[in-house]
């Protein structure tokens, strides 16, 4: 196991599971994320959401970590991100640097890459010069892997995910985020592709109960999976804490939906 992912599981993994709360949203989607719950327009709100949770991380986008960020949670700069205006084929470059991060006090940082897209290269060149300089300045790299474009049609196809999964362990993450194919089954496989790299699943939109999105988590740590990261489906709701809680329960006490369920109801 490389020194990088062993830095990665200290930090953001230290029970031996994780939950990262992601909220790279406002530039992904817009602020319309936070009209569910309008308290998570603050980023503040967010801190203090995973905090109280006994989260892992937060991950934020340079202008929100360098106006917010106060060092109570591991942080994780998100390098890149787009906006959803954009219409052609899929791309996010970067928009901070490593060192940029690091003086921002992140403990990681992240990065998306399309595989599929037509601009698949130019997100693999830049990955490759981040991941130089996450290794120059001693930071664990987490890779967003999310095939889109080109011949993709179905995002969480199990055998569409095993090849996010493999990306972007061939490509040098120290972590990554992943799709879930909705079966532990199938999502195992992703898992044992990635090798030794720590798999999280990815959030997702916020499902229609809580329940539905108990048995998604159930599912990926039955697969193998190390936890998750998290955003919509947290913070969207009106009782996020209480939900945090749940989820944290699951995690990282090993609790089963079904002894969980009776407290989101």
């Amino acid at each position: 196991m490389t020194g990088l992912i062993e830095k990665f599981l200290k930090i953001f993994a230290r029970r031996g599971r994780s939950i990262i709360l992601a909220y790279d949203h406002g530039i992904e989607h817009g602020p319309t994320d936070f009209l569910d719950n309008p308290d998570s327009a603050d980023p503040g709100y967010i801190l203090k959401l995973a905090r109280e949770a006994g989260f892992d991380g937060v991950v934020f986008q340079r202008g929100i970590a360098e106006k917010y960020y106060d060092g109570s949670v591991p942080l994780i700069v998100k390098l890149n991100g787009k906006t959803n205006l954009y219409n052609g084929e899929p791309i996010s470059v970067a928009n901070c640097t490593v060192e940029e991060a690091v003086s921002l006090g992140a403990s990681a940082v992240g990065y998306t890459i399309y595989p599929g897209s037509g601009y698949e290269w130019k997100m693999f060149e830049e990955l490759a010069r981040i991941k130089r300089d996450a290794v120059r300045f001693d930071i664990p790299l987490i890779v967003w892997s999310y095939p889109r474009g080109g011949k993709v049609t179905n995002e969480t196809a199990p055998e569409i995910v095993a090849y996010a999964a493999r990306v972007a362990l061939e490509l040098g993450a120290d972590a990554m985020k992943i799709k879930y194919t909705g079966d532990p089954k199938t999502f195992a496989w992703a898992v044992k592709v990635a090798g030794k790299v720590p798999v999280l699943m990815s959030g997702g939109p916020k499902t229609k109960t809580e329940e539905e999105f108990l048995r998604q988590v159930e599912g990926v740590l039955e697969a193998g999976a190390i936890g998750i990261a998290v955003g919509r489906n947290v913070w969207q709701r009106r009782d996020a804490l209480k939900f945090a809680r749940v989820l944290a329960e699951m995690v990282y006490e090993g609790k089963k939906v079904t002894e969980v369920l009776g407290e989101v109801r």
